[in-house]
């Protein structure tokens, strides 16, 4: 058997597609499609050089799709990517937990568990099921206000 660029297309075109199973982020497998149909390029004759280009253009229309449409599909409903610090928790109530295995008083914001310091006093010790405000991020603490009584 000799090989061709058609070969080489399509071996990187499953490279890209067997490395997207490790990502989960659909830019692989898009550059795996863009790869797959470069392949056709080399099946049908085209240069090298027109098959770079084919390659730049196929990748350049398929990973917008991909990030843009296709993945926020295969997202859980309600959760927001990359907001967490952003600032946009600031001022929500939440309730206090303690970490299993260490006892630790935390928040849980979008999924992510973090340790509380209150802003007044300090304090990083609440009890479980203490209401608390969000106030700001100081590195990965949740610097909280403890909600009094006539707040509730």
């Amino acid at each position: 058997m000799e090989w061709s660029l058609t070969h080489f297309w399509l071996i990187l075109a499953l490279v890209l597609g067997l490395a997207e199973l490790t990502s989960g982020v659909l830019l692989l497998l898009a550059l795996g499609i863009a790869s797959a149909l470069t392949a056709l390029l080399a099946y049908i004759g085209m240069s090298f050089e027109w098959q770079l280009v084919g390659m730049g253009v196929f990748s350049g229309l398929l990973v917008p799709i991909a990030i843009r449409w296709i993945r926020p599909r295969f997202s859980p409903k309600g959760v927001a990517y990359g907001t967490t610090g952003t600032g946009v928790e600031q001022g929500q109530r939440y309730r206090t937990l303690k970490r299993d295995f260490d006892g630790a008083a935390g928040i849980k914001i979008n999924g992510d568990f973090y340790r509380l310091r209150d802003e007044a006093t300090g304090a990083t010790d609440f009890p479980e099921g203490t209401d608390v405000i969000f106030s700001q991020f100081d590195g990965t603490t949740a610097v909280v206000q403890t909600v009094t009584k006539k707040e509730q």
